[in-house]
């Protein structure tokens, strides 16, 4: 500390002298002061998903970091582990429900592991459009129905809501232009009912497996076929082993973002309002960035040498798969035939 002497500066106060000393938690006269509560509230919080930074996930958490810590005052912060460095969504999935992650993206495929009822958004063909999948994810009702599906379908963690990184397509060695192409081909498929009941009503045989295991699969020839958005395809570079990409555009590649219960209940009221102020600002921007991701990944994929079929008969694969969306959402629970019935609803 300065003296007045020779600095033109004035002599700090005691009082100023232990504000200062209280903030940093040191012993005054023998006195410790401990630091006020605003340093005592800083968070540093975990956020778990299975893709590369560089994927519309990765755009996600950087939004939702940096709106919670302006909202926060720089109170609450977010750690980043992308790339399934906390492990694999279904890992991830049980993970947060313990407590062990506070925030995890899951596809809402992978989360049917644990609310099998979430499996109604790997319905083929129920989003007619990129605009439709969009407004449907974006809807308020879809949203909170979702949500509710969550929270009276397990413990633990619950959803904040949905999010999506726009339509899947297959990949292969070969191109696939129609149905036939599929037939006797086993395809790697994420571990649900629906994706399982749909596949084999094309004739295919699906093959369950993280996704970190595509790659070599494809490789070795353990599948023949495997499914994503364009943008994961590129960032997990299954095109170097599957290097033709066919737009049957059968499912959206929606997700969610689930927080433990652990770190919820933890919050008062205004944080609980952070969050979820967070969660609608990340969304509203993620989603259409997402659709931008997915297109920049065909054209630099064409570039890479990548063969795109853009011209797929999807009809042989509508035709099957129109009856078995209603048996299917039955099949699951009443709340999958609800969002099922709200999503041909919503308007795009």
């Amino acid at each position: 500390m300065s003296s007045a002497t020779g600095s033109g500066r004035k002599l700090t106060s005691r009082r100023d002298f232990l504000q200062r000393a209280a903030f940093a938690g040191v012993s005054v006269a023998g006195v410790t002061l401990a630091a006020p509560a605003i340093a005592a509230g800083n968070r540093s919080f975990t956020f778990g998903y299975d893709e590369p930074h560089d994927t519309g996930y990765g755009f996600f958490a950087d939004q939702f970091g940096a709106k919670l810590k302006e909202l926060s005052d720089g109170r609450f912060t977010i750690r980043q582990f992308p790339g399934a460095q906390l492990g694999q969504e279904p890992e991830m999935a049980q993970k947060v429900r313990t407590g062990d992650i506070d925030f995890v993206i899951n596809s809402t495929a992978n989360t049917s592991t644990v609310v099998p009822q979430s499996g109604v958004f790997s319905l083929h063909f129920i989003f007619r459009d990129e605009a439709h999948l969009s407004a449907t994810v974006l809807d308020p009702g879809v949203n909170q129905a979702f949500q509710k599906m969550i929270q009276a379908s397990t413990t633990g963690a619950h959803s904040l809501g949905l999010g999506t990184l726009g339509f899947r397509k297959c990949y292969s060695k070969f191109p696939i232009r129609s149905i036939a192409d599929v037939k006797g081909r086993k395809v790697r498929v994420q571990a649900t009912k629906t994706e399982d009941r749909f596949f084999s009503a094309y004739g295919c045989i699906p093959v369950h497996m993280p996704i970190g295991q595509v790659y070599t699969s494809l490789e070795t020839g353990l599948v023949d076929i495997a499914e994503n958005g364009a943008d994961i395809y590129r960032a997990q570079k299954h095109y170097e082993v599957a290097p033709v990409l066919s737009a049957t555009d059968h499912e959206a590649n929606n997700n969610h973002l689930w927080v433990s219960d652990k770190v919820w209940n933890s919050l008062d009221a205004e944080e609980q309002g952070w969050v979820t102020t967070t969660f609608s600002f990340a969304q509203k921007a993620a989603v259409p960035k997402s659709f931008q991701f997915d297109h920049d990944a065909i054209d630099s994929l064409k570039k890479l040498g990548v063969e795109i079929v853009s011209e797929v008969d999807k009809k042989g694969f509508v035709d099957i798969a129109t009856p078995i969306q209603d048996e299917q959402a039955k099949e699951l629970g009443p709340y999958a035939v609800q969002l099922l019935e709200m999503t041909r609803k919503v308007t795009s």
